[in-house]
């Protein structure tokens, strides 16, 4: 029997904290959205359609990165204090490579990193395979 790989991603528009739990043992890493504060003042700078193409553009390229990070698990819950994770959640679901993956979410305010580890074990720990 293979273990089933899970992975617990609390996000934003801004960045995904990715947290792969291994046993007890969370291993983590960050995606950054690339449309930034400072990007959206530049683009406004020169007109609002030009901030919201390249606002759409980088949300984009954020959700497809994450979506390759996705791809190699079984089990994924997806949670945060913005509707991002809805957004991605969505964009997974029509794609059908990713039909084999249990993707859930839940609605999370923000967090402290130990918080996030914590929410990951407790979630993967209360689930009924």
């Amino acid at each position: 029997m293979s273990t089933t790989k899970k992975l617990g991603i609390w996000m934003d528009h801004a960045s995904a904290h990715l947290m792969e739990l291994t046993g007890n043992s969370i291993s983590h890493k960050t995606i950054s959205s690339k449309f930034t504060h400072e990007e959206k003042e530049k683009s406004l700078s020169h007109s609002e359609n030009v901030m919201h193409n390249k606002e759409q553009h980088q949300t984009s390229e954020f959700y497809k990165e994450l979506g390759e990070s996705i791809r190699n698990y079984d089990d994924v819950i997806i949670f945060g204090p913005t509707d991002a994770k809805s957004q991605l959640a969505n964009i997974l679901k029509a794609d059908h490579r990713f039909a084999k993956i249990k993707i859930e979410t839940k609605s999370a305010d923000q967090m402290s990193d130990a918080a996030r580890h914590t929410f990951v074990k407790d979630y993967f720990s209360n689930q009924i395979h």
